[in-house]
């Protein structure tokens, strides 16, 4: 019993940083996010009982034990909704992104959303939407956004068990014509995770409960841009609510500094082309790579900008993508 299935990142434009209950990965308030095409997860999910163990490979990499055990969280819980013989069955899982890892550019979101859809095809769960994001949200909370494509906000919930915590469509991937421009200052994996980094903002932070009580009204503005397809409206949303989540962590003991000076740059330039008539925001998840919001109008000279800027070492394009699917039912 096996599958192939491929998932894409996720931007949060409205973030997430915080937890209601760490075990199921509960946030404390919602989150708004694009989901991105041209770049993507593949995963490969197999159910045998000639398996020991379950085993997790990265890349072609044997994966660290604490990514092991959140994808175990979903496999646990497959083999719980299966029942029969698969109840019984251990899981190999192999997974490779075609982007850089671990470095503010949600590899967590795409990978786990991949893994929540492989497994529950090879195990031939029929799952909605909602289940398979809450299932996906298991491994890694912003992978229940990247189980639906194009502009989604995930549900804080109310629920003590967080089935009513899970991601829902704003708008389909082709109701805009906009651009993510990744603009990557560093390949490699951030110093501190994710999950390190929320925790120790959580407890040491004086920003982090007012950065927490803003998000309900920037979800709210947020929401009514994407609508209504406001650039200008959501720029303004997407980068105070990133620097607000930035202000938290550096305000953090000991601080946590994602940024680096090709960050900064990238910044001032954004500002610099706005000033100049560019429509183009910004915004930066936990690491150094920055995401630039555009329209594809004006797409190529924003991207021919920030390449331009000196620590940049490329920069992605992406449109708005797909959700997560299988392509290869093997079962």
């Amino acid at each position: 019993m096996e599958a192939l299935a491929v998932a894409h990142p996720n931007i949060a434009l409205v973030k997430y940083w915080g937890k209601r209950d760490s075990a199921l990965n509960l946030p404390r308030e919602g989150s708004l996010s694009l989901t991105l095409a041209g770049m993507e997860s593949v995963t490969h999910v197999a159910f045998d009982g000639a398996f020991a163990a379950d085993e997790l490979v990265l890349g072609g990499n044997p994966a660290p034990e604490a990514s092991l055990r959140k994808a175990r969280r979903i496999l646990d819980e497959v083999r719980r909704r299966a029942g029969g013989r698969l109840a019984a069955l251990h899981a190999r899982v192999e997974s490779r992104n075609d982007f850089p890892t671990g470095a503010g550019l949600a590899s967590s979101a795409s990978g786990f959303a991949a893994l929540a859809c492989a497994a529950a095809g090879a195990a031939g769960l029929d799952l909605s939407p909602a289940e398979l994001s809450v299932l996906a949200r298991l491994g890694s909370g912003s992978a229940c956004r990247s189980v639906l494509g194009g502009f989604v906000e995930w549900k804080r919930g109310e629920r003590a068990d967080g089935t009513d915590s899970h991601a829902i469509a704003v708008a389909p991937r082709d109701h805009w014509d906009v651009v993510m421009l990744v603009a990557v200052v560093a390949e490699g994996p951030k110093g501190v995770s994710s999950t390190e980094g929320m925790e120790r903002t959580r407890r040491t932070s004086p920003y982090y409960e007012p950065f927490l009580g803003s998000i309900p009204a920037d979800l709210d503005a947020a929401r009514a841009a994407v609508v209504a397809r406001d650039l200008d409206a959501l720029g303004v949303v997407m980068e105070r609510n990133c620097l607000r989540m930035h202000a938290a962590m550096l305000a953090a003991e000991p601080a946590l500094i994602y940024l680096r000076g090709g960050s900064l740059a990238v910044i001032e330039r954004v500002g610099q082309l706005r000033s100049a008539g560019a429509r183009a925001y910004f915004t930066i998840d936990a690491g150094p790579n920055v995401k630039v919001l555009c329209e594809r109008a004006g797409a190529d000279a924003v991207e021919s900008a920030l390449a331009a800027v000196p620590g940049v070492a490329r920069v992605i394009r992406a449109l708005p993508g797909g959700g997560a699917r299988v392509v290869d039912p093997l079962a």
